[in-house]
């Protein structure tokens, strides 16, 4: 029984500095980048954690599961946003779109369905008229739609988003953005999940420098 014991807590003191090692092994420059000069968050108070994504990308519908996970079990001083990217003219429609969905309070509604679509069934939903269609097979109104996806409001939202990955440098999704300073990918983090172990550490370090 002791022997039996003694094992587990070697075990747990074991991941304890297994944990501790790999939170001290991400390296700026290697692991995220940190930005020469921090765009604006949406919020001065808490640390804002930006998933920036496309919902053709197939990697973001990937990345869905473990970024929902991640935000449902997130401190409450964390603000996490959406930001639908337009890094090519294709994107547009779709990050466009996000923002005629949440103007009619319908991104809970339509935010798998969008994604469903675009990466998971590669659907023609290329400009307004066909993602008009596409949201009245849900049960939104098809006007309603396309008056808030061409309106002035909705095309403000859109240049701010992308002025904010522009200035953030962001060239690829899905790409996670920290209190405006620090950019997390796959390829540098190791792995759509290792991002989140990534952005874990940024959201303490950023957390604790607040204090």
């Amino acid at each position: 029984m002791f022997r039996a014991l003694r094992t587990v807590a070697l075990l747990l003191s074991a991941m304890a500095i297994f944990g501790q090692a790999s939170a001290a092994d991400w390296k700026e420059g290697t692991h995220y980048k940190k930005l020469d000069t921090p765009v604006h968050t949406s919020s001065d108070k808490g640390v804002e954690v930006a998933e920036v994504f496309w919902y053709g990308c197939p990697h973001c519908y990937k990345f869905k599961p473990f970024a929902e996970k991640w935000e449902a079990n997130a401190p409450d001083y964390v603000n996490y946003v959406r930001i639908p990217a337009a890094l090519g003219r294709s994107w547009e429609p779709h990050a466009r779109a996000f923002y005629a969905l949440e103007a009619m309070n319908a991104l809970d509604k339509m935010n798998d369905a969008m994604f469903e679509a675009l990466a998971g069934q590669h659907r023609p939903l290329n400009d307004g008229e066909a993602l008009a269609d596409f949201v009245a097979e849900h049960g939104l109104d098809r006007d309603e739609f396309l008056n808030n996806y061409n309106s002035f409001g909705v095309n403000a939202r859109l240049q701010q988003a992308q002025a904010k990955i522009r200035g953030a440098r962001v060239t690829g999704t899905p790409t996670m953005l920290v209190n405006g300073k620090y950019t997390v990918n796959a390829s540098m983090a190791g792995g759509l999940e290792a991002m989140l172990s990534v952005v874990d550490y940024l959201v303490e370090k950023e957390h604790a420098a607040d204090q």
